[in-house]
């Protein structure tokens, strides 16, 4: 019992070990602080902009992926963004909002296929 008791807690040690790795080595949005990517997805380097100063900012970036699905990022951020801080805030068709610190966060399908995901962050104030 004690041997079966022991390979089962290493298993679940070793999975929560790698599942660590896994989130800890997600990359970020360049221009957000904590925004992660979602795996499968890349960063367009071409269309971002990126303007505001202590007050408000708009910051906006691309996403996209072949092999990858809208509901998939979706999950990604419905699970990810509360952890970060940030609140639901509703889904209307191809977009989901979240809200945190008096900035609205919008996640966007642009295109189904490949996959083109818009995300911006505009101060609410």
């Amino acid at each position: 019992m004690k041997k079966a008791t022991l390979k089962t807690f290493s298993l679940v040690l070793a999975a929560a070990l790698w599942w660590s790795a896994e989130s800890i080595a997600a990359p970020f949005i360049e221009g957000f602080e904590d925004i992660p990517i979602p795996q499968g997805m890349t960063q367009t380097e071409s269309d971002n902009i990126s303007f505001g100063n202590e007050e408000t900012r708009l910051v906006e970036a691309y996403l996209t992926g072949s092999k990858t699905q809208f509901k998939d990022v979706e999950a990604f951020y419905m699970n990810t963004l509360p952890q970060l801080g940030w609140t639901f805030q509703g889904k209307q068709g191809n977009a989901i909002s979240f809200y945190r610190d008096g900035e609205k966060l919008d996640i966007v399908r642009e295109q189904k296929s490949p996959l083109l995901v818009r995300i911006t962050i505009k101060s609410q104030n």
